[in-house]
């Protein structure tokens, strides 16, 4: 494989797996009843964020890249109202991630090149890794700044950023 595909391979396990990491500790921060908080119908709660997060990650990667059946049903991702517990949701993005690193740790180059049609869309492996990193930073991003709204509170990911007095 070439220096730059093992880059580009390797930046995109980083974001997923730093974004991963920074929602386990806002699913840690939330209560219950934050994780599934709405202020309206139409928006998304944080439950049902970390759920899109699985199905993405599985349709995308491990299905769509990796050969796996997809499953998914993106409507119930947004639809559910029963509430997950903070270690479920967890529990079940940690397993997605885990699958889609052991996708991504057997592709080679030509395989980046490869096309698939997932979803709707005609990709190649390439745009389908690249996409996943993108929505997974997206989505947590979202997570955080609900976290924040809801719980007040710092979450501390850039305090080494932060000059001394």
């Amino acid at each position: 494989m070439s220096e730059i595909s093992d880059m580009f391979l390797d930046a995109c396990r980083q974001t997923i797996s730093t974004w991963r990491e920074r929602i386990d500790k806002c699913l840690g921060q939330l209560t219950p009843e934050q994780i599934w908080w709405r202020a309206h119908d139409s928006d998304n709660a944080v439950g049902n964020l970390v759920l899109h997060l699985c199905g993405n990650v599985r349709q995308w990667i491990v299905a769509g890249v990796g050969g796996a059946p997809d499953t998914r049903d993106r409507d119930a991702e947004f639809d559910r109202r029963q509430p997950l517990t903070a270690a479920e949701l967890g529990s079940k993005l940690a397993a997605a991630v885990k699958d889609a690193e052991e996708v991504l740790g057997r592709l080679t180059e030509a395989d980046l090149q490869t096309r698939r049609h997932i979803q709707v869309y005609d990709v190649t492996v390439l745009e389908a890794v690249h996409h996943v990193a993108e929505h997974f930073a997206m989505h947590a991003g979202q997570i955080l700044y609900a976290t924040k709204l809801l719980t007040g509170a710092d979450l501390g990911f850039y305090r080494h950023l932060l000059k001394k007095k």
